[in-house]
């Protein structure tokens, strides 16, 4: 009988970090490896003049298919520099994440070590702690991100193409936005649904469509920045920008 049985909380996609006191040396600013693994090493983002005993804020960010932390890192670095705000990039152990390939594995518990890594060295602001991604990325920080909402307080969503959540947890804020003119990805059958089944889980939502092909757009970025660092209030927003 199975009565009785539970699934395993790891094997959905649970993360078992959680922010804590620093005791480690704080780590200089720029772009750096956090030495965890031989291959495909997550990457760190130090903005410069950052207090490592006060609270940081912290975007992790997922590549998209066939992807790697240094193709995605343009999408947020700059902006990480300019605010202040800590940028984590992870690599998928293989061409791409392992919820897209076979469910949740190996990348699951290299997310928790890098994250575990980051918060030794940093004070991590819980409060502003963001996942967020691109195509195959994208899907993955949604479906972590409605996950473990419990540790993620923003999710923020750029041309992903499905959502996987098998345990749901806590209540991120979000930011989904799509191409009108993405043929790899068409909106129709992936953003529009994934906005109307996030609205009607009661999910705050800001959804954001904008002319353009399978690619994150600088302007609609900017915006999910100052969604992630400035906006205090909740409130579902749908906002189109051209």
């Amino acid at each position: 009988m199975l009565d009785g049985l539970q699934l395993d909380p790891a094997l959905a996609g649970r993360l078992s970090f959680r922010p804590r006191l620093p005791d480690r040396a704080p780590l200089p600013p720029g772009r750096q490896p956090l030495g965890l693994f031989a291959e495909r090493d997550a990457v760190l983002v130090v903005p410069e003049g950052i207090d490592a005993s006060r609270p940081t804020p912290l975007v992790v960010l997922f590549h998209g298919g066939g992807g790697s932390a240094e193709r995605i890192l343009p999408m947020l670095e700059a902006h990480a520099q300019a605010r202040g705000f800590l940028l984590l990039a992870p690599q998928s152990l293989f061409p791409t994440w392992d919820l897209v390939i076979a469910g949740n594995g190996p990348d699951r518990e290299r997310l928790d070590q890098a994250l575990a890594r980051v918060s030794a060295h940093v004070l991590i602001d819980p409060r502003r702690l963001a996942f967020a991604g691109h195509s195959d990325g994208g899907s993955y920080a949604l479906s972590m991100g409605l996950t473990n909402g419990d540790l993620a307080s923003h999710v923020i969503i750029s041309s992903a193409g499905f959502l996987t959540v098998q345990m749901q947890a806590g209540a991120p804020r979000l930011f989904l936005s799509h191409g009108r003119q993405d043929e790899q990805i068409p909106i129709d059958r992936s953003a529009r649904v994934h906005a109307r089944k996030l609205r009607e889980a009661g999910y705050d939502l800001t959804y954001v469509e904008y002319d353009g092909p399978h690619a994150w757009n600088p302007d609609v970025v900017s915006r999910a920045v100052s969604f992630f660092l400035d906006e205090a209030a909740p409130g579902s927003v749908e906002a189109a920008a051209e």
